[in-house]
């Protein structure tokens, strides 16, 4: 049994063990850098004789999975998989596993990491400095402002219990609602119109679906107060980027601070505006998160050759 990694160099540094373990298991294990993209023709060639695939944002469609006669289980290395096609793999009786939850307090510390750097122009100043320039310039508090959720699933709750610190009002909207959660971290739950209009800084962090791509598009963005921020931890997808761009430069909404893409790395003007703070898809990129994931990895890799329940999977029925 041949099990291929398409996992990115940094992510293997971070936890070695992974492909060590993953061969104390396995007959055969393959690790194939994907940092800089794999065209098609040449991932259709290396999946032809797998039978487990481990990947994280590698696009595993139904032309993919028809090249892999041999493929039986499918693990995403991460929470959100919409690059996988699970409804396909299901017809095919593939199982697909992901890792929900792993990396929520990651991303939510990256949120308010880009929270912040965008409301006092942190990355700004730093350049300056660095560049020998030494200007006064005047940012936001976020203490005490409202902040609007969307998505309350585990990283939206991870970023209410942080915003309790900094006294936010928060504002949630989602289709999944916790409603103990709500109550612990005084949560209101609002629409989404509501919540663009009133909060000063909007957190997305809900999964991509077909029918919530481009969600936040020149409608909602026209709602958003001038003062106000969007940050995005999620999938680039979520929002339509070129009204962002419009808002951004014709200073409808005061700036933007974004993790995620549409086309990673991206290609058009978004990230050379300078109200816009950019990271490049890191928020779940920390030591501790995946570690968490690399050992559930392992564990399902496991349960998986001696025909045991496996964890969190993943199928049409559950997909959101």
């Amino acid at each position: 049994m041949k099990i291929l990694f398409m996992i990115r160099d940094p992510f293997m540094n971070a936890y070695p063990k992974l492909i060590e373990e993953a061969k104390a298991i396995a007959e055969q294990v393959k690790v194939l850098c994907t940092d800089n993209g794999i065209s098609k023709e040449e991932l259709l060639k290396e999946v032809r004789d797998v039978a487990i695939i481990v990947v994280a944002i590698v696009k595993i469609d139904r032309e993919v999975i028809d090249a892999a006669p041999q493929l039986k289980y499918i693990i995403k290395f991460g929470a959100g998989y919409d690059n996988i096609d699970v409804e396909y793999a299901y017809q095919k009786g593939i199982p697909v596993t992901n890792a929900p939850g792993l990396n929520a307090e990651s991303v939510a510390d990256h949120a308010f990491g880009l929270m912040l750097a965008a409301s006092r122009n942190i990355p700004q100043k730093d350049q300056e400095i660095k560049s020998h320039h030494w200007e006064l310039s005047v940012g936001h508090e976020i203490y005490g402002k409202q902040l609007g959720i969307v998505g309350f699933g585990s990283i939206g709750k991870a970023i209410a219990k942080r915003a309790v610190g900094f006294d936010m009002e928060i504002l949630a909207f989602g289709h999944y609602k916790d409603l103990d959660a709500a109550q612990k971290w005084n949560v209101t739950f609002v629409e989404k119109e509501e919540l663009f209009a009133a909060c000063d800084y909007i957190i997305i962090c809900t999964s991509l679906t077909d029918q919530n791509r481009k969600m936040v598009n020149k409608g909602l963005l026209d709602l958003m107060k001038p003062t106000a921020f969007i940050i995005n931890i999620s999938r680039g997808g979520l929002i339509n980027e070129e009204d962002l761009i419009q808002a951004l430069k014709q200073q409808k909404i005061k700036g933007a601070a974004l993790d995620v893409f549409a086309l990673e790395p991206p290609k058009n003007e978004l990230t050379l505006l300078p109200n816009v703070v950019a990271t490049s898809h890191i928020g779940g990129s920390t030591y501790e998160s995946i570690e968490r994931i690399g050992i559930l990895t392992i564990q399902n890799i496991k349960r998986f050759l001696v025909n045991e329940a496996l964890e969190y999977v993943v199928t049409p029925i559950t997909k959101k």
